[in-house]
């Protein structure tokens, strides 16, 4: 009997799809990536082609076991983790899409979201779902593709078509559609799923008109899915016993199993989601509000704001202003500026998100002199990430009333000591940077290993936690409070400024 030692992760992401094995110990033993193509038929718009996600997967899966030497049969169970409300519709029979996924990032469905806060349904969607009426969401992708595609309404309405997000496409794909599932986490993204009674919301599938046959089966994150077929695993069978969207996955990765427990995921754009219970907490303020996971017939909900610019505004100082060669420069160029922090940039490329949500605001500088330098500027950039992220974590706190005693962090920025250590002394709490920076990947890893009984409960797992460096507050609450009114002014002038072209 060959021994089951590890767990198989799928990360399939917006650009690209990972594999990576972990032990017992949550040790990453091997990964490989592939990346996703990103199809633009229209500007805004923004499509997969779901074949070649499934492709990519498996090219993923197939690398890491070849080169790490894993034998499919030691894997003890598989989670899939994915990009959450990307839409796929496919034919039940034939097992091919109708047209190719709709990325969450895509605008093709303003118009439809538009008509939806014209006629009042703003509020009765956020109460059920406790998400703000957007394109970004599965439902009104959902509507486009049956509007958009000859027959597809009448063919979803005699039960020949089936919707999922990435997660269950994966999943039907893995199991050769046997097992047409999703799990609380990425059903919570789509629009249609009522996060208070748990179930697919009649009344809204009504209103979009998209028959309840075409929905997956809602499960809780971490139980059985579905066995992969054999010839998918050389002869194995494997259980896939986790499953969730990926910023879900990089909290539980993150261990934020207390109410109160935040992570901030530093990339192109930063998501900072916050772990409040077993009630679902709504927002005043347009964060929006969601299933964490589900485990064990509990639910835990989560507020979730995004920052639309963070890793992006270094990548402009790097292609666009050109004022360093490389986005990690900017650590050094922080810490060479003299200037007493005068300078302010918002970096609002594609408008302002929460919690001022402001579509036609343009980004703005503030403050400079005849001596401001090329590091004060790289400095200004640098601050305005973690401005953007207090306001996040500020507004988080005041909506869930639960006071935030330190935020966990991820991702690529998180290397940027200045960064790092600004946002700390921002914030007045301390930071702690994951060890394992393939936190998705690792969430999403315990689930399924929750699932299938490789660890025993969520003790077993805090036994693998890991911290990396902690940064701690250094700075006066006077200076902190100066440094940060001086953004909220900077955040108005931006705002008001658009009115004056």
């Amino acid at each position: 009997m060959v021994k089951k030692e590890y767990i198989l992760a799928i990360d399939e992401g917006t650009t690209t799809a990972r594999a990576i094995i972990f032990d017992h110990s949550g040790k990453k033993i091997a990964s490989a990536r592939h990346p996703i193509r990103q199809i633009l038929p229209n500007p805004g718009w923004v499509e997969h082609d779901a074949n070649e996600i499934w492709n990519a997967v498996q090219t993923t899966i197939a690398t890491t076991l070849i080169e790490s030497g894993i034998k499919p049969a030691q894997i003890d169970s598989i989670g899939i983790a994915s990009q959450r409300e990307t839409t796929v519709v496919w034919d039940k029979k034939t097992g091919l899409p109708i047209h190719n996924a709709i990325v969450w990032q895509s605008r093709q469905t303003s118009a439809l979201a538009n008509d939806l806060i014209k006629n009042g349904y703003e509020d009765e969607i956020h109460k059920k779902t406790g998400l703000i009426v957007s394109p970004y969401f599965s439902a009104t992708k959902i509507r486009w593709i049956l509007d958009h595609v000859d027959g597809a309404q009448e063919r979803a309405e005699k039960g020949e078509l089936l919707f999922g997000t990435i997660n269950t496409w994966i999943l039907w794909q893995l199991t050769d559609g046997e097992n047409f599932l999703t799990d609380y986490a990425n059903a919570s993204r789509t629009m249609l799923f009522n996060i208070n009674d748990l179930k697919w919301d009649d009344e809204l599938l009504e209103l979009f008109n998209i028959p309840k046959a075409m929905l997956p089966e809602v499960r809780s994150n971490s139980e059985l899915f579905g066995v992969t077929k054999n010839y998918h695993f050389y002869g194995s069978e494997v259980p896939i016993t986790g499953m969730t969207g990926s910023q879900q996955a990089s909290l539980f990765g993150q261990m934020a199993f207390e109410p109160g427990m935040v992570k901030n995921t530093y990339g192109t754009g930063a998501f900072a989601v916050m772990n409040t219970g077993h009630t679902p907490a709504l927002s005043d303020n347009n964060l929006l509000t969601t299933i964490a996971y589900g485990i064990n017939g509990e639910i835990t909900y989560a507020l979730e704001g995004s920052i639309f610019v963070a890793g992006a505004a270094l990548q402009w100082l790097r292609d666009g202003m050109r004022i360093v060669k490389h986005t990690p420069d900017t650590d050094a160029a922080a810490k060479r500026s003299t200037d007493h922090n005068e300078v302010y940039v918002v970096p609002a490329f594609s408008g302002l998100g929460a919690p001022y949500w402001d579509d036609k605001a343009h980004g703005t500088v503030f403050g400079i002199t005849r001596g401001t330098t090329d590091n004060d500027f790289i400095k200004a950039t640098l601050q305005a990430i973690a401005y953007q992220t207090k306001d996040i974590i500020d507004t988080m706190s005041s909506d869930s009333e639960i006071p935030i005693e330190v935020l966990k962090v991820d991702g690529a920025a998180t290397a940027n000591d200045y960064l790092m250590q600004f946002q700390s002394d921002l914030l007045g709490i301390p930071l702690q940077v994951s060890s394992e920076l393939e936190t998705t990947s690792l969430g999403v890893a315990f689930l399924a290993g929750l699932g299938s009984g490789y660890w025993k409960d969520l003790d077993d797992i805090k036994k693998n936690h890991q911290t990396g460096t902690v940064y701690e507050p250094k700075m006066e609450e006077k200076v902190r409070k100066n440094l940060y009114d001086g953004w909220r002014e900077a955040v108005a002038a931006t705002m008001a400024f658009k009115h004056h072209k």
